[in-house]
């Protein structure tokens, strides 16, 4: 079932960002860097590293290096749904 990003967000998802840093089959003195993106839960950054791991059966160019960040973009204390009007003149 696929959430909508403010859904994942409320639920305490937030932005992963990763570098990785990995060898051209072909020449391997040849570094190149693919960025990911995906809302992902912190501490344990699980779809991150499915997607590491999925790499490393089935892409060909081997991992040299992985770096990562992690954003909460907004906690589910700092939200509320608020109903009312305001009118002004």
């Amino acid at each position: 079932m696929e959430h909508s990003e403010a859904e994942l967000m409320l639920k305490g998802y937030g932005l992963t960002t990763a570098e990785l840093f990995y060898r051209m089959p072909d020449f391997q003195n040849v570094l190149n860097s693919y960025i990911w993106q995906e809302y992902d839960l912190a501490p344990d950054h699980p779809k991150l590293f499915e997607f590491i791991e999925f790499w490393q059966d089935e892409i060909e160019g081997p991992l040299h290096s992985v770096r990562f960040t992690h954003r909460k973009l907004i906690a589910s204390g700092e939200w509320q749904n608020v109903v009312g009007e305001f009118k002004l003149h």
